[in-house]
């Protein structure tokens, strides 16, 4: 078994590698990996790509939203994952997002700490996102659009 170490540096490749490249198979992933000098079997890689919370869209392997942006250190990244922004009523905003990514835009959300967000609300591929009023809200809305392009 390797150490904890040896885990965590081959994380960092399986990370790199998601964020650098088309990774359709995690057979292509082991090879990549092997190839760097990283022991990688099937069943690791099946575990990393789980515990990571990595994502296949598109026949490929994915970082979830919330790595993508820590990698990236902004909401750009994010943006692939949001579909959709309307309004549901004077203070409620709601955002739809693909399948499985809500939650992680919601928490690059709640850890923005903007001042007019009063607080999210995700589920699967939804974020109801609460402010204090009408003109809160427009100002999160004019924030979201320029951010994720919807």
């Amino acid at each position: 078994m390797l150490s904890d170490a040896h885990q965590l540096e081959r994380r960092g490749a399986i990370v790199r590698l998601l964020r650098d490249g088309l990774v359709r198979k995690q057979a292509d992933l082991v090879r990549l990996l092997k190839k760097e000098g990283h022991g990688a079997t099937q069943s690791s890689i099946s575990r990393d790509l789980r515990d990571l919370g990595v994502l296949k869209a598109s026949g490929r392997y994915v970082l979830p939203p919330d790595e993508l942006a820590r990698a990236n250190g902004d909401f750009g990244t994010l943006a692939q994952f949001v579909r959709q922004l309307r309004r549901a009523g004077p203070s409620i905003t709601v955002l739809r997002t693909t399948i499985g990514a809500a939650q992680s835009v919601a928490v690059a959300i709640d850890k923005a700490e903007w001042p007019e967000v009063a607080g999210t609300l995700s589920g699967d591929d939804t974020i109801f996102i609460a402010t204090a009023n009408a003109r809160a809200q427009q100002e999160l809305i004019s924030r979201l659009r320029a951010l994720f392009r919807v």
